[in-house]
This record gives structure tokens, sequence and C-alpha cells, in this order.
């Protein structure tokens, strides 16, 4: 089949596009400009790239009709931000594909009411973000139920991958954490340190996609969570972390209102982004529907990265 990838060179595509050309695909992917995937594959020799500014043609209202001037079979959208530049692209390809997948988020369950967060749980998102993706999922799933559009949703969790630095133990991106839990240095916790994170290996979410391919039937009109098995509390990632630097952790903790004078802005505003949502996914639909079976728990996603990041000089730590 014929398979267009809309923002293809990012985190979950450096994986996915590989996996869709050897599975005897041809593979298109849409960019706003051409771009290096993270990992090199011999693979992306034989893909097509098209040069296509979504921002621009959605402005002009033709980018629907561009994408679907490309003659897809399948649609998979990575970089779909709002209803209406999901609209534009149902409308365009109605009648026209087997399938539009759309890389969703957890961040649409909002925070949990029961854990582990299940698909049917009402959706209460409370950041902007996860506003918007909450409305284009309503929107998908509403017009696959109603209208037989074949649309379907992949929720990843925190994406983890060689490459990039993944959400550290106190719910940012500071590479500093990793080198403190390193070198035996004290780091201090928002809390209790028992808010959780999911993470998830960007291979592992490429594999869901290719599941979602392989059982249409099943996923069509449904959304799923992605993510490792498990997700991790604060503490524990933190104490896992030190560990395996050789290290025991020496931790300490502090009620919000004065952790957060403690980081800067920055790494305040992602860490309560991180904290108030604190998710916890199951996966069981995944699994039972899919045949979703993720490689790497969180740990040892975060743990490759950490790898990559020390060995290509990204961060630089002294462990005992």
């Amino acid at each position: 089949m014929r398979v267009v990838v809309i923002g293809g060179t990012g985190r979950t595509g450096t994986y996915l596009i590989p996996k869709l050309i050897e599975a005897g695909h041809d593979v298109m992917v849409v960019s706003r400009q051409r771009r290096v995937p993270y990992q090199r594959n011999k693979a992306w020799d034989r893909v097509v790239n098209a040069v296509i500014d979504r921002a621009k043609e959605e402005a002009s209202g033709s980018f629907g009709v561009r994408i679907a001037s490309l003659e897809p079979d399948i649609v998979i959208d990575m970089i779909c931000y709002k209803e209406e530049s999901a609209r534009q692209l149902v409308n365009a390809l109605r009648g026209r594909v087997q399938m539009l997948l759309h890389c969703g988020t957890i961040w649409t369950h909002g925070p949990s009411m029961q854990v582990p967060s299940t698909e049917d749980q009402p959706r209460r998102p409370i950041a902007e973000y996860g506003i918007q993706k909450a409305a284009i999922e309503t929107y998908l799933l509403d017009e696959a139920r109603r209208t037989g559009f074949p649309a379907a949703v992949l929720r990843p969790g925190h994406m983890v991958g060689q490459g990039w630095i993944p959400v550290n133990p106190v719910g940012n991106f500071n590479p500093k954490v990793y080198c403190d839990l390193a070198e035996g240095k004290e780091l201090c916790l928002p809390n209790l340190g028992m808010e959780t994170l999911h993470h998830v290996h960007a291979n592992d979410v490429a594999q869901a996609f290719m599941q979602a391919l392989a059982n249409w039937s099943g996923a069509v009109g449904e959304n799923f969570n992605v993510t490792s098995a498990s997700a991790l509390t604060l503490r524990g990632y933190s104490e896992a972390i030190a560990n395996w630097f050789g290290r025991p952790a020496s931790l300490s903790f502090l009620a919000w209102a004065d952790w957060q004078k403690t980081v800067s802005p920055e790494d305040a505003v992602a860490t309560w982004d991180h904290i108030a949502h604190s998710p916890n996914c199951s996966i069981e639909k995944a699994r039972r529907i899919l045949g979703y079976c993720p490689r790497y728990s969180s740990l040892e996603a975060v743990k490759e990265s950490l790898t990559w990041l020390i060995q290509n000089g990204r961060i630089e730590v002294r462990p005992a």
C-alpha cells in the first residue's frame, strides 16, 4: 500500500518509517522541510519526500487536498494539533483512504480518577495541548462511528529514544538531574515524590502503529493508550537511576510551593505539567485488540537513551 506519513522524521517516525518499508509499503513522508531522522537506516533511501508547509496550506484550505493528491491508501498523521486541521484532512480523504491513523497523547486523560487509566474513562484534559488533542480525538472517533470514516487514535506516553533527553525523575528535561544522581548528590523531589510518569520507547510506539495497520477491523473507531507496561513514581525512578550509576539515592523533599523556587521557571512549568497529570495508563486494550507488546519497560527505555547521550557527549557524568 502507499502510506503517507505527515511529520515522519520525528521521534516515532525514526522507527516507524523503516518498519513500513520493511513491510513492503511504498512510503511518502510529508514535512515542511527535509530533515534527517534521529537514526540513519538504509530504508530511508526508499522513501519519497514531499515538502509541504502544513500551516501555510491549511491557512488557504488546501492541505487536505494536497494530501489526497498524493493518492494514499493509508495516512498517518503525527503532527495534527487542532480540530480544524483534522477536519480539513478528513473532508479531503473521505472515501479515498483505507485508514487514517492519528497520533494522540495520554494528556487527553487529564488527571486520573482511577489507575491505571483506561480508554473508556471520561476525558478531562487540563492543559491546552491536551484539550486540543482531546477535541481532535472526539471528532475523529465520532466520524468513524457515525459516518464510517476509517480513523483510529493512538495515545503515546512520554516518548523515549536515542537522541533526546527523556523526562527526568523530577518531571522536566534538565540533564543535570541525571548528573546529580550519577554523582551521588542530593536530589530534591516535589512533595513526597509519589507522582507518576509514564514513558514509552519510540520504537514501541512505532510497533503500535504497525499493529493498528495489521488489525484494521479492530483499530478503526477506537483509541489506544500506548505506553510501557508500568508507570514510575518520581521517587522510584530516582532511586533506580542512582542505583544504575552505582550510587544510593540521596533524596530530599519539599512541598510544591517551596520546591518550584529551587529550579528555573522553565523547569518548574515542565514539572508541574507532568505531576499535575501524574499519568498511569493501562495498555490492556492495545494488547487485546492490536496485539501490542512493548519491548521496553520505562526504565529500560530511559537507560538506553541515557547510555546513548553519555556515549555521544550530550550528558557528562562522573559515576561511582
